[in-house]
């Protein structure tokens, strides 16, 4: 069910609301990834989605939370706001004059040192 509510995020389909918890599919990435990724500096930029699922990462690594209780649940939810709001603002204030990455190249590199790490 994760996944088919990820595919719906990533078609636009669902509400932030409905998948305040769920992060989106983002190509070549689990679903559930364990560490933040660098959103700067890419071709094509880093979108709302990306960087809101980032600060979600964030925020429950410091709270110890997936999914918080009602009783933290709106604490939760503004720490996650306002944790999106400030990684947009860094990331678009932010200046290089080094050429934008590739994804597709940083993600096969990713996969070669992953593979040369975990081969047996």
């Amino acid at each position: 069910m994760a996944v088919k509510a990820a595919n719906r995020v990533a078609a636009g389909l669902s509400t932030p609301r409905q998948l305040r918890w769920k992060l989106p599919l983002i190509p070549g990435r689990d679903s559930m990834c364990r560490n933040i990724r660098t959103l700067f500096n890419f071709e094509p930029p880093a979108t709302d989605l990306e960087i809101r699922a980032s600060a979600l990462q964030f925020v429950r690594k410091l709270s110890g939370f997936t999914n918080p209780s009602k009783a933290n649940e709106a604490a939760f939810d503004q720490a996650v706001d306002e944790v999106t709001k400030s990684a947009q603002r860094l990331i678009f204030s932010l200046e290089t004059n080094s050429p934008p990455k590739n994804r597709e190249v940083e993600a096969a590199k990713a996969r070669a040192r992953s593979a040369e790490r975990y081969a047996s």
